[in-house]
């Protein structure tokens, strides 16, 4: 065999040669670390950009996982963006291990962008052909072949002729822009492919409801990558929280120093020419048509209505997630917010969205507030001098504060280094030991596979249990749209019962050319 998959068989070949002869798994003779093909998860990673690299590189690292095919409708590119210099190629050749230290020398970062005034940052690479050769240069390094011989990843524009031809496929990782989420994740459930999918869940309210339902009805393995449900913070403070630490919470505030990108602003007058190996049509999918500009895309995207969801889909479906899971939220009942010059077609600079929940079972109504662009809710009463530069996030500008009628609980953006105003004896947090130089752990991706493989216990961060969390932020997004108008949300039907105006926002008609059947 010449396709460089000779020791890739799926599980339908494993059983359908087991059932002519005897088949010793190797592991039995003794390889260690050796996992049989019918235990491997075969893996197709669509959307290439920073977050599409990133956890592709966690789960080629996995045994349990092969990465077979890549997609991206961007061939390939240089310009997109990183937290630290050379970042995506470090952790690359990190992953490669010895020998590799200078793989991908052609990829070294052409230098750093300024997206906004006060945000400077590093480019790298991303597209489907970078991400092939880093697929195939990992599993030649893992077969003792020369960097570059092993030819076992295919790489694919488009995400629909990934999965008509990829049919043994097991599972997908959706890393695409927001708008693209919930099209290739409902096409891959109804295949009965398990679907890894990048937080936000989805663009729209409606999405969010099919996603959960179709994931039910498929009964596939689904998870956002989202850890918020699974930290020993979050089982902290749902600890603390149940014990009475701070009463009965009526209030919760939540602020990040998002956004990184430009918002605020109106559609460029002049448009850009398409960059090579970009399909500019298929970018847009389902979005409203437009010309081409470099204000869209790479990352950038975040802020614009049609093809991200601001602050609040990149940072609030974290501490969403993990808020609902200590408090056991519902959907909200009503939401509005305030927010710096409106724009048509972008997010704010800045805003506050308030969201009120309803009471249930011993939980009492309450209120959360969220802040984005620098702002931040009224500083606690009695706060120690000490906190002073906790309440402001540290060096990020970020935090959540639950308040009490007998305390408040002061943390990190994600509920990180809880501790109570006042101080208590009783309630102090003790951060898990870690071992140097050990991985950081992600849950969500453990609990996924773990599901894939047919564990009964069902990833925390799954699309049925997220949904609820998506819908709540959701309707901030909307709320941002137009400020100072209150929405009055119906959950059961799905509605914005008081304007049907903001209605209109909860589950938008696709473009015609990229309608799903059905």
């Amino acid at each position: 065999m010449s396709d460089g998959k000779e020791n890739l068989l799926t599980r339908r070949e494993f059983v359908t040669a087991a059932s002519g002869l005897m088949i010793v798994p190797r592991h039995v003779l003794g390889g260690r670390g050796y996992v049989p093909p019918s235990d491997r998860m075969t893996l197709a990673a669509i959307g290439m950009g920073h977050q599409g690299f990133e956890v592709t590189l966690h789960l080629l690292a996995r045994p349990d996982v092969q990465v077979v095919a890549v997609c991206d409708c961007n061939k390939s590119g240089m310009n997109y963006v990183e937290y630290d210099d050379n970042a995506m190629l470090m952790a690359a050749r990190k992953l490669l291990g010895p020998g590799y230290e200078s793989w991908g020398a052609d990829l070294t970062s052409p230098g750093r962008v300024q997206l906004t005034h006060t945000f400077t940052t590093s480019v790298g690479m991303g597209g489907r052909e970078h991400a092939k050769r880093l697929v195939e240069a990992y599993y030649g390094s893992r077969q003792g072949a020369a960097g570059g011989t092993y030819r076992g990843c295919t790489a694919y524009a488009d995400w629909r002729e990934l999965l008509a031809k990829e049919r043994d496929l097991d599972a997908v990782y959706v890393a695409t822009p927001d708008h693209w989420h919930a099209p290739i994740s409902l096409t891959a459930m109804r295949k009965g492919k398990h679907v890894l999918c990048q937080k936000p869940m989805t663009h729209t309210i409606g999405e969010a409801r099919r996603m959960a339902a179709t994931a039910r009805e498929m009964k596939v393995a689904t998870s956002l990558t989202v850890n918020n449900p699974s930290t020993e913070a979050t089982r902290v403070i749902s600890e603390w929280l149940a014990d009475g630490a701070i009463g009965t919470v009526r209030e919760v505030h939540n602020w990040s120093s998002r956004p990184y990108w430009p918002q605020g602003v109106g559609r460029p007058d002049v448009p850009d020419p398409i960059p090579d190996g970009l399909d500019w049509d298929l970018w847009l999918g389902p979005a409203a048509e437009r010309p081409f500009s470099k204000a869209y895309l790479p990352f950038v995207w975040r802020g614009w209505h049609d093809f991200g969801c601001g602050p609040f889909g990149d940072m609030g479906c974290y501490s969403f997630a993990g808020v609902f899971k200590i408090l056991n939220l519902t959907p909200p009942t009503s939401v509005e917010a305030s927010a710096s010059e409106s724009w048509d077609e972008t997010f704010p600079k800045a805003s506050m969205v308030h969201l009120n929940f309803p009471a249930s079972g011993n939980r009492a109504a309450l209120r959360m507030s969220w802040y984005d662009g620098g702002l931040w809710p009224p500083r606690p009463a009695g706060l120690p001098s000490a906190e002073q530069h906790m309440f402001a996030g540290g060096e990020e500008n970020e935090g959540i504060l639950y308040v009490g009628d007998k305390g408040v609980l002061l943390g990190g953006f994600n509920g990180t280094r809880p501790r109570l105003i006042p101080d208590s004896p009783k309630y102090q947090y003790q951060p898990p030991p870690r071992v140097p130089g050990a991985p950081y752990p992600d849950p969500a991706i453990d609990q996924w596979l773990a599901a894939c493989k047919g564990s009964a216990e069902a990833p925390l961060a799954n699309f049925e249990l997220q949904s609820p969390v998506t819908e709540a932020f959701l309707l901030g997004c909307i709320a941002q749209r137009f400020p100072g108008e209150l929405l009055e949300w119906d959950t059961a039907n799905m509605r914005i019962t008081n304007s049907e105006k903001l209605n209109a926002y909860v589950d938008p008609p696709y473009r015609g050319a990229y309608q799903l059947p059905g």
